[in-house]
């Protein structure tokens, strides 16, 4: 599998500051970037057309959307589907990020639907999942994470390359933004339960499935994150905002 490297620009850059900041990480990389890894950039929706044009003709760069409604059309005011999504180029999309689960207050259930349809209409998927600081003091990561799976992943079926068209990506909510980042340890541990849950969910195929770290992941501690056991990649929040910090992750 190719290491992900992906760029949630959060509700960051007009499109002409996200253009910008793209045709710069592209000039940094280009002929650089190893055949091993993939470069997911994920600006606001109003610059996913701007990103789509400074990085199309760029081998190893994606372009995916922050979120989506789990329908194909209706009225769903300030709402977006897949479909507009794809028609600016998008090939991938994020559930469940920590700041829709704990600012917007999406429940499990409907994060769950929004991994299914978003599958089903042909996106590759990244599931956000992790605990909060309180949830990790009273000892409960495994439950947390083991909830977040089993429920986003409740309506996925086994087989059909499900493991090509799903990442997850840990992040402890403790850690992003913060300047803090999980011990490797940590990361280990919370990887590994992970990458059980997946293997008992979707058998062998779970193997296969890719596994990011996000939580304050930066230039100088990028090379310790991927050396971790089951780190197949990182989504990064502010030091992806810089092209001289993210072009230092993407390559590091």
């Amino acid at each position: 599998m190719k290491t992900l490297m992906a760029a949630n620009w959060k509700m960051h850059k007009t499109a002409q500051e996200a253009e910008q900041t793209a045709k710069e990480l592209v000039s940094k990389t280009s002929g650089k970037l190893p055949d091993d890894r993939e470069v997911l950039l994920i600006p606001p929706f109003t610059a996913l057309h701007a990103v789509q044009s400074a990085i199309w003709r760029e081998n190893g760069y994606l372009l995916g959307a922050q979120n989506f409604y789990p329908a194909a059309e209706g009225a769903f005011t300030g709402e977006i589907s897949p479909a507009m999504l794809q028609d600016h180029g998008c090939t991938s999309a994020l559930v469940g990020h920590s700041e829709r689960r704990h600012v917007l207050f999406e429940s499990d259930a409907f994060i769950a639907q929004k991994v299914s349809f978003g599958l089903e209409k042909g996106l590759q998927i990244v599931l956000c999942i992790g605990e909060t600081l309180d949830e990790r003091t009273q000892g409960r990561v495994k439950e947390v994470l083991e909830r977040q799976l089993a429920s986003g992943l409740s309506d996925v079926d086994p087989g059909n390359g499900v493991a090509e068209r799903l990442s997850i990506a840990y992040e402890p909510v403790w850690a992003i933004g913060t300047g803090h980042v999980a011990g490797e340890a940590e990361i280990a541990e919370a990887h590994g339960l992970v990458r059980e849950e997946l293997t008992k969910l979707f058998g062998s195929e779970g193997e296969s499935v890719r596994i990011l770290y996000g939580g304050s992941v930066k230039p100088d501690n990028i090379a310790s994150i991927l050396d971790v056991d089951n780190v197949n990649g990182v989504l990064v929040g502010g030091a992806s905002l810089t092209p001289d910090s993210f072009s230092d992750i993407v390559l590091g």
